[in-house]
């Protein structure tokens, strides 16, 4: 006589996954946002060093630059936040930015900074590849 294998179909209470709430889709969700924030996120970049900047009643707000060079009160020049001497100021933006065609720069001098200093590093800029070099100010409102 053959014999019947019997089933159990009972359900056990802690098999039971029917009031369970999967949180995969809502975890994908917020990797996806996250990742959208990041890309669309436009990042500014700030100088580190203090900087009185000089008044001027025409300024104009400048789009995104390619290069931020600060020139200080003592007159050191400062490129991503370390200090460059104005001798190798050309071959360290060469070195961060090889690419070719029309950069923009903007030249962050304090109002106290001598203006063969910043002639020279506007020279500098030229010489490296930068068309468009504009040197920052405050505006008339603040």
């Amino acid at each position: 006589m053959r014999r019947r294998k019997r089933f159990n179909l009972r359900v056990r209470p802690e098999d039971d996954n029917s009031d369970a709430i999967n949180l995969t889709p809502l975890i994908d969700m917020v990797f996806i946002l996250l990742i959208f924030f990041l890309v669309t996120t436009s990042f500014i970049r700030e100088s580190s060093v203090a900087v009185r900047r000089p008044h001027a009643d025409t300024a104009q707000s400048q789009a995104n630059a390619d290069l931020v060079v600060t020139i200080s009160a003592d007159e050191q020049i400062w490129l991503n936040n370390s200090a460059v001497d104005i001798r190798l100021l050309r071959a360290s933006v060469e070195a961060q930015n090889p690419a070719g065609g029309s950069r923009s720069a903007i030249i962050l001098a304090d109002q106290m900074t001598s203006t063969g200093l910043l002639v020279k590093v506007m020279d500098q800029l030229r010489l490296a590849g930068f068309e468009n070099i504009s040197v920052a100010a405050s505006s008339g409102d603040s």
